[in-house]
């Protein structure tokens, strides 16, 4: 299992809009193959700056939702809203000890 994050910056004054885009854009990317849940968090210092959170099967899960159609839906959605493209990275399962 993979752990995708992203820090998504949202153009100011345009975070409501967004949230309301993103209660349409989530329920897409949990139906992708290979994802086994997602969520969206508003940051308590700056509200202008969300993090998504994607629990993924395998990078190459996540790799093939970007070429799909809800894909493109997901991106019409969400990405007229940032103020920079986000930088995407993934992470392994929890260290345990």
């Amino acid at each position: 299992m993979m752990l995708e994050h992203a820090l998504l910056s949202i153009r100011v004054g345009e975070e409501p809009a967004f949230e309301e885009s993103m209660r349409e854009a989530l329920p897409l990317i949990e139906s992708a193959e290979g994802c086994f849940g997602a969520e969206v968090r508003r940051q308590a210092e700056d509200g202008s700056f969300y993090l998504l959170l994607v629990r993924w099967s395998s990078i190459d899960a996540h790799l093939s939702f970007r070429e799909t159609e809800l894909f493109t839906a997901w991106r019409a959605l969400t990405h007229r809203y940032y103020r920079e493209v986000p930088v995407v990275t993934h992470f392994h399962e929890p260290l345990t000890y």
